[in-house]
């Protein structure tokens, strides 16, 4: 009963708060909190910006556009419907793609290839 007895007298001990829990928490949101602003100028914002410079270029898309998928395909925007963007790779060549698929608009300083593989070879001969 001895043993028992100094087990319960312990117990209210071990659910009683520790006096200095406040300033527990004041050094841990003074650790955390520059964390998660360079976690948040670094990761979160440019994302936010990334994604804002991709939609309003999805939004401005017009015929004629030169532009990349995510699926890696150049190709030229000849036609719109819905959420559907029609792109010519080839002459004689259309495709169907997501609008959403679209990540970007080609470098203005490279050349298009025509679909036969011509410039390529042209420009391994060089």
């Amino acid at each position: 009963m001895g043993a028992g007895s100094s087990f319960l007298a312990k117990w209210p001990l071990f659910l009683a708060a520790e006096p200095g829990a406040a300033g527990g928490l004041v050094q841990f949101l003074v650790l955390f909190a520059p964390l998660f602003l360079i976690w948040y100028f670094l990761i979160i914002r440019p994302q936010q910006r990334q994604r804002g410079k991709l939609k309003e270029l999805l939004e401005n898309l017009k015929t004629g556009d030169k532009v990349v998928t995510s699926g890696g395909l150049y190709g030229t925007v000849v036609g719109f419907r819905d959420s559907v963007v029609q792109l010519q790779v080839a002459p004689q060549v259309k495709l169907d793609v997501a609008r959403s698929a679209i990540t970007g608009l080609q470098p203005t300083g490279e050349k298009s290839d025509d679909g036969s593989g011509r410039e390529a070879t042209a420009k391994a001969k060089k």
